[in-house]
């Protein structure tokens, strides 16, 4: 049994999937900061300061009564919420890494397209036998001596 697991582990597919889930994992990081730090505060901004992370919507009071000023507050009280603003975020997390995906695998089904569109280059001549190489030797010697 480990012989088998050890021959699983080190087929290539199996070392190729391990490396595009760490890369994927960490380009999931890359998005998250992109969302997080560079496309949100713009468009807060845009809609008058609006903090995507802090909106949220308070279903039940915690042990210390709300109105709550951040998210953070709300949940250090122990107050039920809709946190709809990490939500957005989320959503547009997701559609950047669907829209690099599918950037990804458009640009692959183009090449194999191409690839597979390609004409194959015509086999070469099939190698002449013994007795063709020493007809066309008889015929050279013919030619020669007329």
């Amino acid at each position: 049994m480990l012989k088998e697991f050890k021959e699983f582990a080190v087929k290539g597919n199996v070392l190729d999937m391990a490396v595009g889930i760490i890369i994927g994992a960490a380009f999931g990081t890359i998005v998250r900061s992109l969302v997080d730090d560079v496309i949100m505060p713009p468009i807060g901004l845009m809609l008058g300061g609006v903090d995507f992370t802090e909106l949220f919507i308070t279903l039940s009071p915690g042990e210390v009564a709300g109105p709550y000023a951040t998210l953070a507050a709300a949940q250090e009280a122990g107050a039920v919420t809709i946190n709809y603003g990490l939500f957005i975020n989320t959503i547009i997390a997701f559609l950047i890494v669907a829209w690099v995906v599918f950037m990804v695998v458009r640009s692959f089904n183009r090449m194999k397209r191409a690839e597979e569109a390609a004409p194959e280059a015509p086999p070469p001549p099939p190698e002449p036998s013994a007795e063709e190489r020493l007809l066309a030797e008889i015929r050279d010697l013919l030619q020669a001596k007329a």
